[in-house]
């Protein structure tokens, strides 16, 4: 596999003075990103199909081993802090367990039968996001919760650094950044794990903005959780909605925290008839703001939902 090959440009690395090591690493990270370039149009393909299924209540669930895992669960566990996706709609299955995270657990990437009892336990439904990645893409663990995922019928998108492997062919969408041989051979946490990581951002992201959770260019769903983050939501409310800090502090304190509640009561509505506008849109503020506005603009118009 190309990630596992060494390199006789670095063989002699361990000689090198520290400032050219360095150099050298940090090209390879520059190339790791541009790898990523031809796949662009596929992750964008990934997160349409992604929010499709989450739009319609499904979970958003990270498989892999090893150091692929470890990246797989942190950029789920961002998902809550900074787009407000609920911790019930996020789930991990990673080879060895919660144990995996800090410390390796032997033999346990190897171990195909353990991916499909932890989706099981999971209880994974069609209406299901399975991301599974990993490096060689060859990692049984990983494969096989792919495959279990497929059978459940839910949808399944792959991330890999050599092609071809079982992991792009078994995945519905398979997305592969084509890192090469690492300065260091074999170590996969350094350009195929900064690839690796990228892809996840603008997966996940993109993910996000299509289930809107992002309005003009605010992460409108976020979980306000200290006295920074409630500056932040104020400062948003003022420049959504148009209002000074007073009227968007006292927004968001009837909207109890929530940034797009908030937004909507800004402008004019009660907290009542802004859960309403978002139910009727699917949480999308853009689109209960444009009814909104829309009604200004013709005030015989009911916004309350009512016949």
């Amino acid at each position: 596999m190309p990630t596992e090959n060494a390199s006789e440009r670095f063989a002699d690395i361990d000689r090198w003075p520290t400032q050219s090591a360095v150099d050298a690493m940090f090209e390879a990270q520059l190339s790791a990103i541009s790898a990523i370039g031809p796949e662009l149009a596929t992750i964008a393909q990934a997160a349409e199909a992604a929010s499709r299924r989450l739009m319609e209540g499904g979970r958003l669930i990270y498989a892999g081993a090893g150091t692929s895992g470890r990246i797989a669960v942190q950029d789920g566990a961002e998902l809550g802090p900074t787009f407000g996706w609920p911790a019930e709609r996020v789930a991990y299955a990673l080879a060895g367990g919660n144990r995996a995270l800090v410390s390796s657990v032997e033999l346990a990437e190897d171990d195909a039968d353990a991916a499909v009892r932890d989706l099981n336990e999971i209880s994974i439904t069609k209406s299901d996001v399975v991301v599974g990645v990993a490096a060689s893409g060859r990692t049984p663990y990983t494969v096989s919760a792919i495959e279990a995922a497929n059978a459940a019928g839910a949808l399944t998108i792959g991330i890999s650094n050599n092609r071809p492997s079982p992991l792009l062919e078994k995945a519905l969408i398979g997305i592969c950044a084509e890192t090469g041989s690492e300065v260091i051979a074999g170590s996969t946490r350094m350009k195929a794990g900064t690839a690796q990581k990228a892809i996840l951002n603008l997966f996940s992201t993109a993910t996000m903005i299509r289930c809107g959770r992002v309005y003009r260019g605010l992460m409108v769903d976020m979980a306000i959780s200290n006295r920074k983050l409630r500056s932040r939501a104020v400062a948003m409310i003022e420049r959504l909605a148009g209002v000074d800090k007073a009227v968007a502090e006292s927004s968001l304190d009837a909207a109890e925290g929530n940034i797009k509640i908030g937004v909507l009561c800004a402008m004019g509505v009660d907290v009542g008839e802004a859960e309403r506008l978002l139910t009727r849109h699917k949480g999308i503020l853009r689109d209960a703001v444009c009814e909104l506005n829309e009604t200004h603009d013709h005030p015989d118009k009911d916004v309350s939902g009512s016949r």
